[in-house]
């Protein structure tokens, strides 16, 4: 296994709508999968798209961490030439971070229930309910396979901050309350922003 490049956004890579898999029975497929696997735990993520690490196809890995979502973790799934429907009209807005995006956060709106079907690395066609941070993940990676990140699903472009915004203000609060006074600075929207890359 290797540990790959991961592409950050402004590269072409990020912008197209990646290719469907036809081949699943290439071996190269199943060694490229274990590297996207060995990439997104070294990265720290919980997802990862096969065009962030260089490669138009339409494959994306991910895992829920036991967590989130009241303790309704998902192992790691492969997810082959994925497609989503939501179940309802309801969205809702979250903190996202991205491995293409580092060092930034911003908040962005979701469908909170969605149905995703995709094949499996033998071809299989498969099919689950998603909600809540399962949900996101699944959009925010699927998402990247049609030339998409998060920045550009958000809504008010003021929310996006420095992940490290936080560690700023803490800094700030200890300087004035050092002086005598309560602190009165705000916290940034950042500091609400906890969630691991995507």
């Amino acid at each position: 296994m290797a540990i790959l490049d991961i592409a950050r956004m402004g590269h072409p890579i990020l912008k197209g709508r990646a290719h469907e898999v036809t081949n699943f029975d290439d071996p190269e497929l199943h060694t490229f999968i274990d590297d996207m696997k060995e990439t997104m735990v070294h990265a720290g993520g919980v997802g990862l798209a096969a065009p962030q690490v260089y490669v138009p196809l339409r494959i994306v890995i991910f895992f829920v961490p036991e967590g989130r979502d009241g303790g309704a973790a998902v192992p790691m799934t492969v997810m082959i030439n994925p497609v989503i429907k939501p179940v309802s009209d309801a969205m809702a807005e979250d903190w996202e971070g991205c491995l293409s995006v580092p060092y930034l956060t911003g908040v962005v709106p979701r469908w909170t229930q969605i149905k995703y079907s995709y094949q499996d690395v033998d071809g299989s066609l498969r099919e689950r309910p998603a909600e809540g941070f399962h949900a996101r993940v699944v959009q925010h990676e699927t998402d990247h396979l049609d030339g998409v990140l998060y920045p550009m699903r958000m809504i008010d472009i003021a929310t996006l901050s420095f992940t490290d915004a936080q560690d700023d203000d803490e800094v700030e609060d200890e300087k004035q309350e050092d002086e005598g006074g309560e602190a009165t600075v705000e916290k940034t929207p950042a500091s609400n922003a906890e969630e691991p890359a995507l």
